[in-house]
């Protein structure tokens, strides 16, 4: 485990109350900034080719993760320190929690809302992976995560950008939230 002074550890309530607090905030973000904006969502369509673009979009960005965890040791720190704050004192059913309520409710805010609402051009793209990336910068001793996590927001809005359809971005974050936490679960069972 990696302890840090700016922030203590959670209980299992305390991080799915997190979890929930934050998702709820972000919809509620999202659809008010709908409301405002008089913007509509790019559109859901379930269908079987987007389906496997979000799938192999999550499978790719799962294992570039790895890949750079492997290779970069201030990453694996950052990353260590912030799977052990939300992971450890998580059960292994409340992953689902994890992969849904954030892969949705971040979704929908940053490629729904805010590329929709720069532009489905380079400013969109980069302001949402930007916005992305700060929210996953719990301190400044984060940023090799918050970093990653900005190259994803990268790769996420892409597919959006690519394909058209939310549901892209939507299954490629809920896979990588579910297998990420999975492999990092499963080493860390103590």
């Amino acid at each position: 485990m990696h302890k840090s002074p700016e922030i203590g550890y959670m209980s299992r309530f305390e991080v799915l109350s997190a979890i929930g607090v934050t998702s709820l905030i972000l919809l509620v973000a999202a659809k008010f900034t709908l409301y405002l904006g008089q913007m509509a969502l790019p559109v859901v369509v379930w269908n079987g080719s987007d389906l496997a673009i979000g799938l192999g979009l999550g499978i790719a960005i799962v294992l570039s993760s790895q890949l750079i965890y492997r290779l970069w040791p201030d990453y694996r720190h950052s990353a260590d320190f912030y799977l052990d704050q939300i992971l450890a004192p998580l059960l292994w059913p409340d992953l689902i929690w994890l992969g849904l309520l954030p892969g949705l409710s971040e979704e929908l805010l940053f490629r729904g809302v805010i590329v929709g609402g720069l532009g489905y051009g380079l400013l969109g793209l980069f302001g949402a992976a930007l916005c992305f990336g700060l929210l996953h910068m719990s301190s400044v001793k984060q940023w090799p995560y918050a970093l990653w996590a900005g190259i994803v927001g990268l790769a996420l809005g892409g597919g959006l950008i690519f394909t058209g359809n939310l549901l892209v971005p939507i299954v490629a974050h809920i896979f990588c939230n579910l297998c990420s936490a999975s492999v990092w679960k499963w080493h860390n069972k103590s």
